[in-house]
């Protein structure tokens, strides 16, 4: 198709140029970005490259960039060409025009804008602010019955009965009594509107509870008690530890000492690292918490925004002289939905309610509906055009005689029970039956089907997204492996370092002994010295030492703290009781790697933003002056510090960082890239840790020039990071760490499972790109032999085209890409990476915000029409799980939000398996036969009706009347047809075995148009059979005919049961034998519509019993022969 595209020049200079492109797009071949144009009609040009080849050399990029803009120009010129497409276009635009002025006057959306907020003073807010309550609800208490209605009306199935039973108030179209139309209406609508009812209600009393949750809000007159739902903007609010915060805030005081406090953002983000945030420090600094009324300050906050991770601001206090001016990042917000982790904090409120980014960041849920729903509503289409079609030709046979319009609708009547409103009822007790079954089930306890609509769903999957952090992971770290070049330890071999430890090696004697000593001499001497290859004691002594040293970790003492106990606070840190220590920091693994050197002996008991002290096995106390800190960030990989150790006076710079980051700023050696290779194979994330002693001159020299790159203004960060950089050079390599991020019980299994069962597995999580490929390799989500692509950081159009030409040459490996990038191709390539991630056998998103995974659902289920199902575990997966076509979530660390948000709920991953599966697979087959056996029952008496009309000299008839329709569809077959929701075509641990049996579902084969002809001929032989046979072999009366008929009629659906069951249950028998008893039974009592004393007479039995034999039993003769000669793949398992 490329080689059509229309590549004119528009201006002669650029023609050659022009002609020259032109030439190498038509020998490029139809690349998917000619054939698809853009979704997204950006402002900027470059928004139309979109309709450009992606398969595009890099030499492209070289050209001239005036003619690579003019490309599009001269295609969108030409498209626009043709009077036709001008009407067309203007009619289209026209329309959506108006389209947008409607909706623009119903919504009217506020937009969003920045603001300034007066600290304490709501009443200065200029603008009108959304109120901060929180509502989950789908409609009020006005649109609950419209919108109900509107949702079950919306299928052609009930629309099509409301119209029939609505038709039955005209005279003469009336064919029978009333109730026979508006009971079965009226019994679905009743339990739907009751449903919905309840599950609103549920709702309503969730958002209640948390609306109505107390805070303490700070006013000149004191602290007042207030509910959440009415906080406003510019109130001060206090959090207490471990409660939620309300609204978006700017952080102002802490009763921590140092200014900062934990938070955790699990909710927000699904990490479940807490993070330091840091108060403003002229709030921070006044004495008492009343001096917030006492200074006129306001906060200037950026717009409402999307993004979690970024915010901008600044503080300004007016009544000092000259005003203090203090810029606000994003480490000075507490957003809403986070937890306190540390003291107490206050905040001024700057976003409430829809405006927080908690908020902004989930997606409205959607209302679901299932595969099997949709494919059964274009199957009563279809059945509603042959039931046109049928009373046309009767109509037509007629002769068009009279008002043969009026006998056109009485035959649409007469023949409506081919579409069976029972298919609905049916379908919808089935459904809670399976829900009930899941629930039931002892191999999965715990699990909670929430969305009782979508059972079928869970057997028809093809995409799983799934989020890492406490869904495949549990989010506990353990040190597991400490490497040293020559040694390596293991967690068999740990009491070996606590041996080295507790031996102090000669270097760390001599500096405890020479403490009061001039540290200078030993030092000048140890450098003038000549190498001495260290023995492994001391090697060891200085790895523990510099992973004791090199983190971001605090120490903190639950018990004694009191929230205002300053004293108490440092009493504690005299202390040093082991029992009520916990560890905060901003990584789990670095906690990991604290407590590791405190099992072997090394204890972290303090530290604040100046000093660290270390306790060694002797209990001797080491203290270390923290001079410069240089946090870990996703550009470096690494992070430092430099400290001074005060026995010694001695000055070390500590590093520890990832090995790609790491293997260029250590001295030479032949083992770091091999080790590193092994531990990644195990799953580990490994940290190499490195050193380099300074002495005071050096020190003082980089810290001049590192304090002045930090006060320039332009390319602060490139030159802070040149600086440190300097330091970076011929590092001494101490060690690598090997961290285990344990998996949940049996993911390995599960995985393979699902991937068996052809599945595709995505991994979308909010995690760091290293951290998300080692849980891939060790969750085995990517298998050893599989080669990982690394989608590289884009930033623009050109780069994210080279980097997905790279990627189209690789075959059969995982993708792995981060959200930075993700969102540069869904806005120029969208169609493109689909198509390409699509072909992996497994992709890993990281560093994903939730309103992205959301969008990657959306983008599969658009792209492929596949199925989807989201499984997570925090709040960030809410989104994602709302949006795809079924969601799992599962009861976690991170609390219970997206379990509640989620369709399905499971306590274990490991339990998705077999939801899918065993529970999947037999609500998708049970829902398939229930569903066309139901069309079946409708199909068979309508072909009956039309027999006895062209019998009949086409009379718009009926040919059962009142209780007969009503009971035949009802209590003669209802609970023979219902106990369908029983049969099982394979053991459950069959399917469990035998995964691969799940792909036959995918493909839909259960129930398509193939299944459901096969279907209607079997319901044209029967009615035929049914009612030819009555009238061939009746002899006086008519009455006799509708005896027989019906009779039979009743028998061959209790047989045609009997043939559609694979595996019997003891209730099928109790439900075939009581509905033919119940039939028996009511034969008494319907001397209306038979004649009872021929019903006792042999000639009726036999009779009845012949023309159910011809109607079943070339049925079951063709069963068996299709068993024998072409049996089911399942069948050859079980045999």
């Amino acid at each position: 198709m490329a080689d059509q595209i229309p590549l004119y020049p528009v201006r002669s200079a650029a023609a050659a140029a022009h002609r020259k492109r032109a030439a190498y797009y038509s020998a490029a071949g139809p690349g998917s970005g000619a054939e698809w144009p853009s979704r997204y009609q950006l402002e900027d040009e470059s928004a139309h490259l979109d309709e450009m080849p992606l398969m595009m050399s890099e030499e492209g990029f070289e050209n001239d960039e005036s003619d690579y803009h003019t490309l599009p120009r001269a295609r969108t010129a030409r498209r626009r060409r043709g009077l036709e497409r001008f009407v067309c276009g203007g009619w289209k635009l026209l329309c959506a025009s108006c389209c947008d002025w409607l909706v623009n006057i119903c919504q009217r959306k506020r937009e969003l804008k920045a603001r300034t907020v007066w600290l304490g003073c709501p009443e200065k807010c200029e603008e009108k602010h959304p109120r901060n309550s929180i509502k989950n609800q789908k409609y009020n208490i006005f649109t609950f019955i419209p919108g109900v209605l509107y949702e079950q009306f919306k299928f052609f199935l009930n629309l099509y009965f409301l119209v029939v039973s609505c038709s039955q108030f005209v005279p003469a179209l009336k064919i029978g009594y009333l109730y026979t139309y508006w009971a079965p209406l009226g019994f679905v609508l009743a339990v739907t509107i009751m449903r919905e009812a309840i599950d609103e209600f549920r709702r309503f009393q969730r958002d209640k509870e948390v609306n109505s949750q107390l805070y303490s809000k700070l006013t000149v007159r004191g602290k007042v008690q207030v509910k959440s739902s009415d906080i406003q903007v510019g109130d001060l609010i206090i959090v207490e530890k471990n409660q939620r915060i309300p609204s978006d805030m700017v952080f102002l005081r802490t009763s921590e000492k140092a200014g900062s406090c934990f938070i955790r953002t699990d909710q927000l983000d699904g990490e479940t690292d807490w993070k330091l945030k840091v108060a403003v420090s002229c709030t921070q600094r006044l004495p008492a918490l009343g001096d917030l009324f006492s200074i006129s300050a306001y906060v200037y906050a950026q717009k409402p925004q999307l993004d979690i991770h970024s915010f901008e601001g600044t503080f300004t206090r007016e009544d000092s002289d000259p005003p203090i001016h203090e810029s606000l990042s994003i480490e000075n917000t507490l957003w809403a939905n986070t937890i306190v982790a540390s003291g107490t904090v206050i905040g001024v409120v700057i976003y409430t309610g829809k405006e927080t980014r908690s908020v902004m960041n989930t997606s409205n849920p959607k209302n679901k509906v299932g595969l099997l729903d949709l494919e059964l509503n274009q199957l009563t289409k279809a059945l509603f055009v042959a039931l046109v079609a049928l009373s046309v030709v009767m109509v037509t046979l007629q002769g068009f005689v009279g008002p043969w319009y009026r006998s056109l609708f009485r035959f649409l009547l007469l023949f409506s029970y081919i579409i069976p409103i029972s298919l609905r009822v049916n379908l919808d007790m089935g459904k809670a039956a399976y829900g009930w079954m899941i629930m039931k089930d002892e191999s999965i306890p715990g699990t909670v089907v929430r969305t009782s609509t979508i059972p079928e769903e869970l057997g028809r999957l093809v995409y799983l997204l799934t989020d890492k952090t406490g869904t495949l992971t549990q989010n506990e770290m353990v040190f597991k492996r400490l490497h040293l070049g020559t040694v390596s330890y293991g967690a068999d071999t740990m009491d070996e370092i606590q041996g080295h430890l507790r031996n102090p090696c000669p270097q760390m004697q001599s500096q405890a002994g020479g403490n009061n000593a001039s540290s200078t001499p030993p030092r000048k001497a140890q450098s003038s010295a000549p190498k001495v290859r260290k023995s492994v004691s001391s090697r060891v002594h200085e790895a523990v030492k510099a992973i004791a040293l090199c983190h971001n970790v605090s120490p903190v003492y639950e018990s004694r703290a009191g929230v205002g106990g300053e004293a108490e606070y440092a009493e504690a840190d005299q202390d040093f009781s082991d029992g009520n220590r916990t560890y905060q920091a901003a990584s789990p693994d670095e906690v990991a790697l604290v407590q590791w050197t405190e099992s072997v002996g090394l204890t972290l008991v303090s530290r604040d933003l100046g000093s660290m002290q270390l306790r060694t096995p002797s209990g001797q106390i080491q203290t270390y002056c923290i001079l410069q800190m240089f946090p870990f960030t996703s550009e470096s990989k690494r992070m430092g510090v430099i400290v001074r150790d005060e026995s010694t006076a001695e000055i070390t710079f500590y590093m520890k960082g990832a090995d790609v980051a790491m293997s260029s700023v250590v001295q030479y050696n032949d083992w770091l890239e091999e080790e590193c290779g092994n531990m990644a194979r195990e799953g580990l994330r490994t940290l190499v840790v490195a050193k380099r002693a300074l002495t005071e001159e050096q020190y003082q020299d980089f810290e001049s020039r590192y304090s002045q790159a930090k006060l320039s203004i332009h390319d602060r960060a490139l030159k802070v990071a040149a600086v440190v950089e300097s330091l970076e050079r011929q590092m001494e390599l101490l060690c690598l760490t090997g961290v285990e991020d344990r998996l949940q019980a049996d993911v390995r299994p599960t995985l393979e499972l699902l991937r068996n069962a052809g599945i595709k597995i995505w991994m979308l999580t909010g995690d760091k790109l290293e951290t998300a490929t080692c849980i891939a390799k060790s969750s085995h989500l990517v298998s050893r032999t599989q080669d990982i692509h690394i989608f590289r950081p884009v930033t623009n159009r050109g780069e994210a085209h080279l980097e997905l030409n790279a990627f189209r040459r690789k075959h059969d490996c995982a993708l792995v890409i981060s959200g930075d990038s993700l969102e540069v191709c869904l806005k120029y390539y969208e169609h493109e990476l689909a198509e390409l991630a699509c072909q992996c056998p497994a992709v890993v998103c990281c560093r994903c915000s939730p309103t992205q995974k959301a969008r990657i659902a959306k983008l599969l289920q658009h792209h492929t029409g596949k199925r989807t199902c989201a499984v997570g575990d925090g709040g960030n997966d809410v989104s994602m799980i709302q949006a795809a076509d079924c969601g799992i979530g599962i009861e976690g660390k991170e609390g219970r939000q997206a379990s509640l948000a989620a369709d399905f709920s499971v306590t274990q991953f490991r339990h998705i398996g077999r939801l899918l599966m065993v529970h999947g697979r037999s609500s998708y087959k049970r829902s398939a036969a229930l569903g066309q056996f139901v069309m079946h029952r409708g199909l068979i008496i309508s072909t009956m009706q039309a027999v006895f009309s062209s019998v009949f000299y086409f009379a718009s008839v009926p040919l059962y009347q009142g209780f007969l329709m009503v009971g035949y569809a009802t209590i003669y077959t209802m609970f023979p047809v219902f106990s369908l929701v029983l049969d099982q075509d394979v053991k459950p641990e069959t399917a469990m075995l035998y995964p691969e049996l799940y792909k036959d579902l995918t493909k839909g084969r259960s129930l398509s148009f193939k299944t459901f002809l096969v279907w209607v001929l079997i319901s044209i032989y029967q009615g035929g059979i049914l009612m030819y046979g009555a009238l061939l072999l009746f002899e006086s009366e008519f009455v006799h005919v509708l005896a027989i008929s019906f009779t039979a009629l009743i028998l061959t659906e209790l047989l045609m049961v009997a043939l559609t069951i694979r595996t019997w249950h003891w209730l099928m028998a109790v439900a075939e034998v009581l509905s033919l008893g119940c039939y028996v039974a009511s034969l008494a009592f319907l001397n209306e519509y038979f004649d009872v004393a021929f019903i006792t007479t042999v000639t009726f039995v036999w009779k009845v019993s012949a023309i159910t034999m011809v109607s079943c039993l070339p049925l079951y003769v063709l069963k068996y022969l299709k068993r024998k000669l072409s049996p089911p793949s399942y069948t050859k398992l079980t045999s």
